[in-house]
């Protein structure tokens, strides 16, 4: 039996990634790659860059399943872009969930939404549209994650907490139960947020987190 096929949108090393957890799922088969004009025939993975951002209105004439695989750490801008784009043309953007993870049947997964190998979702928690939940993360109840986040590896959501549209948690870090953090935040590796972060579009880094972004 066929399976639907699927285009990445985005070819650097999160691409890699996720060609991992598709494969491994087996719900796509990966038609092929866009990227930049400079990369297209080459290969990723065995998998080759067959066009560029330019050509999505033409390649959504042939396939119906797309995936933003542009990394996101310090600007979630460009993934948020591709996103709303693939949206305007109509396409699907299916949840990718490794088989190795964890994803409570009480959770609830938006579109476009990747789970990478060994994450953990608990349940009544909400995974946003377009976000990253990387290798190990864990996402404790009810926890809220909102659209365009990158919760990145071996990080800690406590119970309760809310992360805001388009912020990053960085690898090790803990968010205490409860917390909110606000829009377009970035918590550094290792950091330990144990009180609410208000004011968005903070850089937060140590234990206690703090903020090193001057205003």
């Amino acid at each position: 039996m066929s399976r639907d096929q699927l285009i990445l949108v985005g070819g650097g090393g999160h691409c890699r990634a996720c060609i991992d957890v598709i494969e491994m799922e087996g719900k796509y088969d990966i038609a092929g790659i866009i990227d930049i004009r400079e990369k297209l025939g080459q290969e990723i993975l065995g998998y080759k860059v067959i066009a560029t951002d330019e050509n999505l209105p033409e390649l959504v004439g042939q396939y119906k399943y797309f995936l933003v695989t542009l990394g996101q750490i310090t600007d979630s801008s460009r993934r948020h872009e591709l996103f709303d784009q693939l949206r305007a043309l109509k396409v699907r953007l299916p949840v990718i969930v490794s088989p190795l993870a964890y994803v409570s049947k009480h959770a609830q997964i938006g579109e476009g939404t990747i789970i990478m190998h060994q994450a953990v979702i608990n349940a009544g928690a909400r995974m946003g549209n377009n976000c990253i939940i990387n290798s190990k993360a864990l996402i404790e109840h009810d926890v809220e994650v909102q659209d365009h986040c990158h919760i990145a590896t071996a990080s800690v959501t406590n119970g309760g907490s809310v992360i805001g549209h388009h912020s990053f948690v960085g690898s090790q870090s803990v968010i205490h139960q409860n917390c909110f953090v606000a829009p377009f935040s970035i918590i550094g590796a290792g950091a330990v947020v144990s009180a609410s972060i208000k004011e968005s579009g903070g850089i937060y880094v140590g234990n206690p987190a703090r903020n090193l972004v001057k205003r």
